[in-house]
């Protein structure tokens, strides 16, 4: 008989520290990549909520208005560039009987592309701060008004300019609809810029008024409204001169009723679309 030797019992084998780091290596990977890509998906399932009851309104600007004259005011090339409008739309109305002219300007986007910046994020408290105007505090620094029928939130702004004032309203819609939370997360940037001229540095102040760059930003998270989608900006302002700004008000709000009318979005779209795009809009940079 041959003899078998025993196999003597050894000790288990142990885990590679290296294999372990590598399979932590892997799930740490691979989570990062799931997290990326629920950010990256996230606005697309989750701002889709909108307003049933508005239905969809599309916003186009007149030039005739009875009593008034209308002159173009070209925008400038900069401008157009920082708002990355598909049209815009800019002039002012004079009328005899009036003692001011009402300024008008409307930026239209029917495209999204997803290195363009908002169409929104250039307002007025940011870039005609930036141009030297200075924000004068006035209350209430918004209104709530109907556009032919549609409930539009718009913030109201008084800037300063030397001895000029100018009360200026702006808003937007998206997607059809109006945009349901403020558009005052630039007014930090405009107060900071006016305390600065008058040697302040804004402490308190500055950062309560900041504050509302992060309220924006929740308040356009629970309300789920589009983030994407056909853009319209609106901007009318007018000069307040000796009757104050009561008066300054009324053109205002009787003014956007006679300049804007509603217009099927359809029509509008393939008007745009079939009109010959100018040379540099044609030629990639």
């Amino acid at each position: 008989m041959s003899e078998t030797n025993p196999q003597l019992p050894g000790p288990s084998p142990q885990p590679v520290v290296g294999d372990q780091t590598m399979r932590r290596g892997v799930w740490l990977v691979v989570a990062a990549a799931a997290m990326v890509l629920l950010l990256w998906f996230f606005p697309s399932f989750w701002y889709t909520h909108a307003d049933a009851s508005q239905g969809y309104s599309w916003l186009v600007p007149r030039q005739s208005i009875a009593g008034w004259q209308y002159k173009e005011l070209p925008v400038s090339k900069s401008a157009e560039r920082q708002l990355v409008a598909d049209e815009t739309f800019s002039g002012a109305f004079t009328a005899k009987e009036e003692p001011a002219p009402v300024h008008v300007f409307l930026a239209n986007r029917y495209s999204e592309k997803p290195n363009d910046i908002g169409l929104f994020v250039h307002t007025p408290d940011r870039c005609w701060t930036e141009s030297g105007w200075v924000i004068q505090p006035i209350a209430p620094d918004y209104v709530q008004l109907r556009v032919h029928g549609i409930p539009m939130m718009f913030e109201r702004r008084l800037f300063v300019g030397g001895e000029h004032q100018e009360l200026v309203y702006f808003g937007g819609l998206v997607g059809g609809q109006p945009v349901p939370y403020r558009m005052d997360y630039n007014l930090s940037v405009g107060v900071k810029v006016a305390l600065q001229k008058l040697g302040r540095s804004g402490g308190a102040q500055f950062r309560a008024v900041d504050t509302r760059f992060w309220g924006r930003i929740w308040d356009s998270f629970l309300s789920r409204r589009q983030l994407f989608g056909p853009k319209q900006f609106i901007r009318i302002s007018t000069p307040v001169e000796g009757d104050g700004l009561p008066a300054a008000d009324h053109r205002l709000v009787v003014m956007l009723d006679q300049w804007l009318e509603v217009a099927n979005y359809e029509q509008e779209l393939q008007r745009w679309q079939s009109k010959p795009k100018k040379a540099a809009e044609a030629t990639p940079e």
